[in-house]
């Protein structure tokens, strides 16, 4: 299993934004990455800013949003959506667009439902819930 550090996620991005920006060649986990830092523009100047943002702590008590743990959880949905992983994603986020007919915003909705996921199998110790994650994400 692939666990890579805080510092590797953040140097994943932000050498990716400057492949992108140097028109070099990127793998395709980069393309989405960079597909990904392309909807939020927000957080490109971020990832231009070296040592200084790769080093920095972004603290909901400071009324920030972490951009390196909001890109990554987008393209963890990304690839869950391309495998269909767990199934039954697929059908259900495609149910969320539907709706919205706006695929970011229902990005946004499945976001929400692996980071509440993800929190209450690190708050139990325990293993990820598919079910309950996919679960959240039908009722969305």
């Amino acid at each position: 299993m692939f666990a890579p550090s805080r510092d590797d996620v953040r140097n994943f991005f932000a050498e990716t934004w400057r492949k992108h920006r140097a028109r070099a060649v990127l793998t395709a986990m980069e393309s989405m990455a960079v597909d990904i830092i392309l909807a939020h523009p927000e957080y490109q100047q971020t990832l231009l800013s070296g040592d200084q943002a790769l080093e920095s702590e972004f603290t909901v008590e400071q009324g920030q949003t972490n951009p390196f743990l909001h890109m990554s959880l987008h393209l963890a949905v990304e690839e869950q959506l391309s495998i269909d992983q767990p199934p039954g994603l697929r059908r259900a986020f495609e149910n969320l667009l539907a709706k919205s007919h706006d695929r970011h915003a229902a990005l946004h909705a499945v976001l929400e439902c692996l980071g509440e996921t993800v929190w209450r199998a690190q708050r139990d110790a325990a293993a990820l819930d598919a079910e309950a994650y996919l679960e959240c994400v039908r009722r969305r």
